[in-house]
């Protein structure tokens, strides 16, 4: 039997969960292309790269995979379409978008394009959570302590940016003073990204 199409109000909502993807992927690329250094994340990312031999697209969805694992089993977070699809998409397009996007000529423009890539992760993370089909590993995390221990989205995103930043400099991941700037902002920015549409509240 052929599967039955998806409700009409489902089309829109895939629509901004892919275009959220894409745009995480984006925000991604432009900060590592940047060259100020990358966010926390891709330091672990980079570092795991270096030593498996493998693309920083390959190893975030293998990281994803762990994650998806840990999050569904410890804390109980929902999985959704938009959850696997987070997992395989931004490791694609993060890999697919490197002929594309390139480093500025001045330092100026460089961190001009880190902080567009901040803003853009922010919105872009509000955008595919948004859509109400999953959110992916590395949020569903976030979002799974926020619901279960009621600590702020901000705060709790600062935290693992700044542990996982210290597993991949142990593992020999780039860094630089954008590093340190994206472990600051991300949490702020995902915060006001997750607020347009209305989800990540924290509880009273």
């Amino acid at each position: 039997m052929s599967r039955p199409p998806l409700p009409r109000s489902s089309l829109p909502r895939l629509l901004l969960l892919l275009a959220g993807l894409l745009g995480y992927g984006l925000s991604l690329r432009l900060m590592i292309e940047a060259r100020v250094g990358v966010a926390p994340w891709e330091v672990f990312h980079l570092g795991l790269s270096a030593h498996a031999g493998l693309s920083v697209g390959q190893v975030s969805i293998l990281v994803g995979l762990a994650l998806l694992a840990y999050t569904r089993l410890n804390l109980r977070e929902p999985l959704g379409v938009g959850t696997l699809l987070n997992v395989l998409l931004i490791g694609v397009f993060l890999d697919a978008l490197a002929p594309l996007v390139h480093t500025p000529g001045t330092l100026a423009g460089r961190w001009a394009q880190f902080l567009l890539g901040v803003a853009l992760l922010g919105l872009a993370t509000g955008a595919y959570v948004g859509a109400g089909l999953g959110a992916g590993p590395r949020d569903g995390l976030m979002l799974g302590l926020n619901r279960v221990y009621g600590w702020p989205v901000a705060r709790i995103r600062t935290v693992v940016e700044l542990v996982v930043l210290a597993a991949g400099t142990a593992l020999g991941g780039a860094l630089g003073w954008g590093t340190l700037v994206f472990a600051l902002l991300a949490g702020p920015s995902m915060a006001w990204g997750l607020a347009l549409f209305g989800v990540g509240k924290s509880k009273k």
